[in-house]
């Protein structure tokens, strides 16, 4: 799960690079449409938007989990759902700020850019996290240390 997230995390980050990079000193000069003054409000909003969905949608994902009686195969694989789901609309998020750094160049886009690095860095899946969030204790603890161990730091 942790490559996937990171790979997640990557995709967009290059992008942005480049074009916040052009825009502050060009070395080449690009030829982008005139886009409606509407869309850059649209788009923008569309981001916060997205960075708020994210994190309600992944704590109505996992708060049915915590104190039920779903067995622990099924709390791990409904927490990876969700944290890979949460991943998804961050890699959209910086797909739609590069877009509109791109095409508008307004500052809002490299602030919402910043939310979403800072949302990745923060919210970036762990054994420790997780055992944190399960409560976890004794074997089922054990558990994730052992695939942490055996799969993820190898």
């Amino acid at each position: 799960m942790e490559r996937s997230v990171l790979s997640l995390i990557l995709l967009p980050l290059p992008i942005f690079a480049l074009i916040y990079l052009n825009l502050s000193k060009p070395v080449q000069r690009f030829e982008v449409p005139e886009l409606p003054a509407y869309l850059e409000s649209f788009l923008l909003s569309l981001t916060f938007a997205l960075i708020l969905f994210q994190e309600y949608n992944f704590r109505r994902s996992t708060s049915q989990l915590k104190g039920t009686a779903v067995g622990f195969e099924d709390k791990m694989l409904r927490y990876f759902k969700a944290v890979t789901v949460r991943y998804v609309i961050l890699a959209i998020v910086g797909l739609v700020a590069s877009a509109g750094l791109l095409f508008f160049g307004n500052i809002g886009f490299i602030i919402a850019y910043a939310v979403v690095l800072l949302l990745v860095s923060l919210y970036k899946p762990s054994p420790v996290r997780m055992i944190r969030f399960f409560n976890f204790e004794g074997e089922e603890k054990d558990f994730v240390q052992i695939i942490n161990r055996e799969y993820i730091e190898k």
